[in-house]
């Protein structure tokens, strides 16, 4: 298996076997169980439907699609591909599928920011803060001339607008540390989401891209 759900906890920081402190994401990954396999002759590809965290509430065709798969309803429930010749998981997906060194990628959605303007969002320079100027941290002209130009906004500028709470993913972690005994895996660096947020964690075959 490639890859396990968690939940970010936070961040704190361990001394290496050189004394060295290293910032660290303590993630809460897993136990994920195995609710489906989908195949090839059936769904027209290969994967396996893991869920974690418990739900307080659900609606009936998901608390149906876990009835049939003989467990109580979770919170989250996501896929992963398998290659043609990877073998389908059986049973629940546990942190010790990873060890301490390895390289993984993290994807969650980021911390949300709201409305911010083109300064905060895109790092645009300002203009002079002094008391007689009237621009300070504008967009500044947007549009081509009218002649030649076609005299309007091209899409795809950069403009002030809703910052925050896309989907990121962090590429080449490191494992640090891994404890199985309270589901806990130490990554080194920081990852995107706020405390309590869910993380994909999935291993890199890529060497390190």
């Amino acid at each position: 298996m490639k890859g396990i759900l968690g939940r970010k906890i936070g961040m704190t920081q361990v001394f290496t076997e050189n004394g060295e402190a290293k910032a660290v994401t303590v993630v809460e990954a897993g136990p994920c169980p195995v609710v489906r396999h989908k195949v090839e002759e059936r769904d027209g590809y290969r994967a396996v439907q893991v869920a974690f965290g418990d739900a307080k509430r659900t609606n009936k065709p998901d608390k149906g699609h876990y009835v049939a798969a003989g467990m109580a309803p979770k919170r989250y429930l996501r896929e992963f591909r398998l290659d043609a010749d990877e073998e389908s998981p059986e049973g629940e997906i546990r942190v010790e599928m990873f060890q301490a060194g390895e390289r993984v990628h993290v994807s969650g959605t980021s911390r949300g920011k709201g409305f911010q303007g083109g300064v905060r969002r895109h790092g645009f320079g300002r203009g002079p803060m002094t008391h007689g100027s009237k621009y300070h941290r504008g967009p500044g002209s947007l549009g081509s001339r009218t002649s030649g130009g076609g005299g309007r906004v091209y899409k795809g500028r950069k403009l002030p607008g809703h910052m925050g709470a896309v989907r990121v993913t962090v590429r080449n972690l490191q494992v640090v540390r891994v404890d199985g005994e309270r589901n806990l895996l130490l990554l080194g660096g920081a990852v995107p989401g706020a405390k309590g947020a869910l993380l994909l964690i999935r291993k890199t075959d890529r060497g390190g891209r």
